[in-house]
């Protein structure tokens, strides 16, 4: 059944007044091209022309700068000359991801540009149009069966498109314009955020600054030799048929942390026999874990466990013995520039793939002379922890925002008209 003023199109259903029509034939789609070696042509010269390369985007930016001016020789064949207002697309990596230039430069063969579409569409539109889900989809499909997703001007070409006219277009795209001034606001926000939590640290944790109505002299400590440090042993490695979508157990991974939380939602699960197989990696409320693999060194501070949890073999779980040390304290020592520093001194010199307890022996610190203090300090940075947490969350409910909003906007589910 089609719904009154829609109509239905190989890519589903648009409305009747909107045009449907494959992407190349509305627009022109070029090949970026270098000469080989680039980096014999690539001059300092004053004179020269932006050199557009991959590692000059990053992930989530619009529009893109360069920062250094390149030049190619006078007599060698040029790359493909791009400008302000144009599109470009990464033909890997990034897969397909547009960014529009607002410098004029040259780029290589990793890209494609897409230009003189100005008659069919608002460049913000195509912008959204082409970040949509509905595009990247059809260029999944294009790399079905095949190992490289490398795109090219034939699969962009063929995109099959639908849109309103330019005025719609604009409508369409300030909305969605608004919508990522609000998510850039609070990147920014989170930004600042962060950066202030990194200069309270340097001087909260390293007794530089204290806090009122505390004194004495800080010491340093051994971590170690003040904790009980336990991981899942050998014999009890888990295979991967053991990670189960539910059961008794929560299984957490290094690759569940984020920002020092565990991620409880991200778990698998274990039965209830493994998970009795070893007391010592039963995990409790403010037990402190550290990956030992992978990513070494990532901290996180076990909080809000409700149900039955235990750990991989990639990670330590770390214990105060007899009371030595406020637990959220020392998560945040070995969160920060202290612990990172030392893994630093550690690898000096050599690739480190493992860390073993030996080498968390290592590891000491300056620590406030009583459980108060360092208490205190970690409930500051606690609180900072939690504002930053927040607006990373306000962060995720606009971004699905925005999908919800493109989703419907982009196919005139909804229209503004």
């Amino acid at each position: 059944m089609v719904m009154q003023g829609y109509k239905q199109t190989e890519i589903g259903m648009v409305p009747v007044k909107w045009s449907v029509s494959d992407f190349g034939s509305k627009v022109k789609i070029y090949r970026g091209g270098s000469p080989r070696p680039i980096q014999d042509y690539l001059t300092q010269a004053q004179d020269g022309i932006n050199w557009i390369k991959i590692g000059d985007v990053r992930e989530g930016d619009k529009y893109i700068t360069s920062t250094e001016e390149k030049i190619i020789p006078a007599g060698v064949a040029r790359s493909r000359t791009v400008h302000a207002g144009d599109f470009i697309l990464s033909n890997s990596m990034s897969f397909g991801r547009p960014y529009i230039l607002n410098i004029d430069g040259c780029i290589h063969d990793g890209w494609l540009t897409i230009q003189k579409y100005e008659n069919t569409f608002s460049k913000n539109f195509l912008y959204y149009l082409l970040s949509s889900d509905s595009v990247y989809q059809q260029y999944i499909s294009m790399a079905a069966g095949s190992s490289v997703k490398n795109l090219n001007k034939e699969k962009v070409s063929a995109l099959v498109v639908a849109y309103p006219d330019i005025k719609e277009q604009e409508r369409i795209a300030d909305a969605l314009s608004n919508i990522d001034s609000l998510i850039a606001t609070l990147e920014k926000q989170i930004a600042k955020k962060k950066a202030i939590k990194q200069g309270t640290m340097q001087e909260l944790l390293t007794g530089k600054r204290r806090l009122p109505g505390f004194s004495g002299e800080w010491r340093y400590f051994n971590l170690m030799k003040n904790s009980k440090v336990k991981a899942r042993i050998g014999w009890q490695g888990l295979k991967k048929s053991e990670y189960l979508d539910s059961g008794y157990a929560l299984l957490v991974t290094g690759t569940d942390f984020d920002d020092g939380r565990v991620l409880w939602d991200r778990c698998h699960y274990v039965t209830r026999s493994r998970y009795e197989q070893d007391r010592n990696i039963q995990l409790q409320n403010n037990d402190i874990l550290i990956t030992k693999d992978g990513s070494l060194g990532k901290a996180a501070l076990v909080q809000g466990l409700t149900k039955p949890a235990t750990l991989n073999s990639g990670i330590f779980v770390i214990r105060p013995l007899q009371d030595a040390y406020d637990p959220v304290f020392v998560y945040q020592i070995l969160s920060s520039f202290v612990f990172k520093n030392f893994l630093d001194r550690l690898s000096a010199g050599s690739t480190i793939i493992h860390l073993y307890q030996k080498d968390v022996g290592k590891f000491e610190f300056l620590l406030p002379p009583t459980i108060a203090e360092q208490k205190a300090i970690a409930e500051a940075l606690s609180e900072m922890d939690a504002d930053i947490a927040a607006l990373e969350n306000k962060l995720t409910k606009y971004r699905q925002v925005k999908q919800g909003m493109m989703q419907q906007l982009l196919t005139g589910k909804i229209r503004l008209v």
